[in-house]
């Protein structure tokens, strides 16, 4: 699927991929946001990496451009 499927599909609060990733497990998913220090946290997407941590996550003009995109568990 494309980029803005794979939107669609975080939204719908599942987790994606690339096909083309190398790293084994990695995802994205959307964190809705939340209060903190008494202000909102906007949505942001956080990515699973290779080291099982996680991290916030910008899509590259690849990701953005890329029709590999794949829902995953």
């Amino acid at each position: 699927m494309n980029f803005g499927q794979a939107i669609e599909a975080l939204k719908e609060g599942k987790k994606v991929a690339r096909k083309g990733w190398n790293g084994k497990g990695m995802y994205v998913q959307l964190h809705k946001g939340t209060d903190f220090e008494h202000a909102i946290i906007e949505p942001f997407f956080v990515i699973k990496n290779v080291k099982n941590s996680f991290n916030t996550w910008v899509p590259s003009i690849s990701d953005l451009l890329a029709e590999d995109w794949e829902v995953v568990q």
